[in-house]
């Protein structure tokens, strides 16, 4: 959904993108470094239950990660090496998050809402499986009510609102994430079944099945 704003970010990406390429950092750099810093402040402060100070670090370096697109696009570093490595460490960050949202919740004795973290962690990571083994197919699969920006957005403002002392707000944002997750997975078998049906992506043959599982997804 939030993939209609993504050429106007770019836009607006660009110059800072270039301020950064004169440092010399590399975009792979930029991707490393981000997801260090998402899975530090998800794993060190979520599970001390600091939900705000998390939210707070972690939404500091997704926007420091958001940077590596745009210095690889002005310095013509764009590679596949780059989309892989990119698509990998999101699957990381996403983990982070949502495993130190789990952990935290256990701790704080609130064990049923730390089974639906676990339970968003899960569909996520099916949520983006599922679009990079079609697409491996030779399928295309760009539909879902719930990819990764959103899912992001709901479970980071949630969890900061929830450290400021708003009550219910992170059970209700977990419970929704859960529900949307798995109607995204629908949504996406949905359209590949279609087009299996149809007939379209025949031409990916037995040969993607060996290795569609370590095609990345595109960042949404």
């Amino acid at each position: 959904m939030l993939n209609k704003i993504r050429p106007a970010l770019g836009r607006v990406l660009t110059p800072v993108g270039q301020a950064v390429a004169r440092t010399g950092v590399s975009p792979n750099a930029i991707t490393v470094i981000g997801t260090i810093g998402v899975a530090a402040g998800a794993l060190v402060l979520f599970p001390r239950g600091e939900f705000f100070w998390g939210t707070m670090v972690i939404t500091a370096f997704v926007l420091f990660d958001m940077l590596d697109g745009a210095v690889a696009r002005v310095t013509g570093k764009i590679s596949a090496f780059g989309a892989f490595l990119d698509s990998t460490m999101d699957r990381v960050a996403d983990a982070a998050i949502f495993a130190g949202l789990m952990i935290g919740l256990y701790r704080a004795g609130q064990e049923p809402l730390a089974a639906v973290a676990l339970y968003c962690l899960v569909s996520g990571v099916v949520v983006s499986y599922a679009k990079a083994r079609a697409e491996g197919l030779g399928y295309t699969c760009n539909v879902g009510i719930a990819e990764r920006a959103e899912r992001l957005i709901v479970a980071l403002v949630a969890a900061g609102f929830d450290g400021l002392g708003v009550p219910y707000i992170l059970a209700v944002a977990l419970w929704g994430l859960a529900v949307l997750s798995t109607i995204t997975v629908g949504q996406r078998f949905a359209a590949v079944y279609a087009q299996a049906s149809a007939g379209a992506g025949a031409g990916a043959g037995n040969g993607a099945q060996n290795g569609a599982e370590k095609t990345p997804e595109p960042r949404p």
